[in-house]
């Protein structure tokens, strides 16, 4: 099936190193960061991000890994901020160096942000991170607030006896925020820690927010709104999101395409099939060839996934060298 025509959405992951260890991310055993060498160098992700523009890409998001830690990367957004086809920049962080990076991420022109927030009890953070750095998170979500930056995401995965006694105080960050909570479902990615056991679907959550504060109202979609499901709280300052790729597929309405942090062009997350672009790129393929692979994962982008099924076949790549 083609999705030509709706692909208009580039994931970029900058990096495959983090400076945390989430349990649904980091691999139970472990596995060789990628070179120097191996990761794509920011003057070719920009080549690969011009190219995908004149085949009608707008929105880019900058993920990692952390993206924020490495080196240049505040540079590298001002630049691609500056591609008069880019309308939606962004960026996804664990707000560890958030702090201390707001104010030039602001200044290079960046206004959307998400961060990846499962808690708001210290201990807890550390339990799922391996970090005790929740209040330095928690400084970093203040100052990009502070900073004006608009909307400001939080993205959270619920665990069942981890942090599902939470759900009602993380959605009740709206009331007095005008955060946007996204509540994702856990995705099996690679060999990730995390027990399947554990997860907790999109309709339990619900169920729960509603019984605590009534029914949610719906938000009309925009433009550029992602696979979010939108909903406030009556009288809320914020929003909540609901992010269900288990429990109710998106894969109709999906507009993106991503590139990894190895250089390689994946049409779905949860879809092994992925093209490399990174290596004829430094053969000295010319933009048309190079466009054509972009064209390919397009073109092959699948129409659905088998997550939840009977048949589900487990993701080989791990979640922070894709991106999300």
């Amino acid at each position: 099936m083609s999705f030509h025509s709706k692909v208009n959405y580039l994931r970029i992951s900058v990096t495959d190193r983090c400076n945390l260890a989430c349990c649904y991310c980091v691999p139970k055993d472990q596995l060789p960061l990628l070179t120097h060498r191996d990761i794509a160098r920011y003057e070719e992700i920009l080549r690969i991000i011009q190219i995908s523009c004149r085949l009608g890409i707008t929105k880019v998001r900058i993920t990692g890994g952390e993206p924020l830690v490495r080196r240049g990367i505040v540079d590298f957004i001002e630049t691609v901020a500056k591609l008069e086809e880019i309308q939606d920049l962004s960026i996804t962080t664990n707000g560890v160096l958030l702090q201390k990076n707001a104010h030039a991420l602001k200044a290079a022109g960046l206004n959307r942000i998400n961060i990846s927030l499962d808690t708001l009890k210290p201990e807890r953070f550390q339990q799922i991170t391996g970090k005790d750095l929740f209040n330095q998170v928690w400084k970093g979500i203040m100052e990009v607030t502070a900073q004006g930056f608009s909307p400001i995401k939080l993205n959270t995965v619920i665990m069942k006896g981890t942090n599902d006694d939470e759900i009602d105080a993380l959605a009740g960050l709206t009331l007095e925020y005008p955060f946007h909570i996204r509540f994702i479902e856990y995705m099996p990615m690679g060999n990730a820690a995390m027990d399947l056991g554990q997860q907790v679907l999109i309709p339990e959550i619900r169920n729960t927010i509603e019984h605590t504060f009534g029914p949610l109202q719906p938000v009309e979609r925009d433009l550029n709104d992602g696979p979010a499901r939108r909903f406030k709280i009556p009288g809320a300052k914020g929003e909540i999101g609901f992010i269900s790729p288990v429990s109710s597929h998106f894969c109709h309405e999906c507009n993106r395409l991503r590139l990894t942090s190895s250089g390689a062009i994946r049409p779905c997350l949860l879809n092994n099939l992925e093209y490399d672009i990174l290596t004829p790129l430094r053969a000295g393929a010319t933009d048309d060839e190079l466009s054509s692979i972009i064209k390919k994962g397009i073109r092959n982008k699948p129409g659905s996934h088998n997550l939840g099924t009977d048949n589900f076949t487990r993701i080989d790549s791990q979640m922070f060298s894709i991106g999300g």
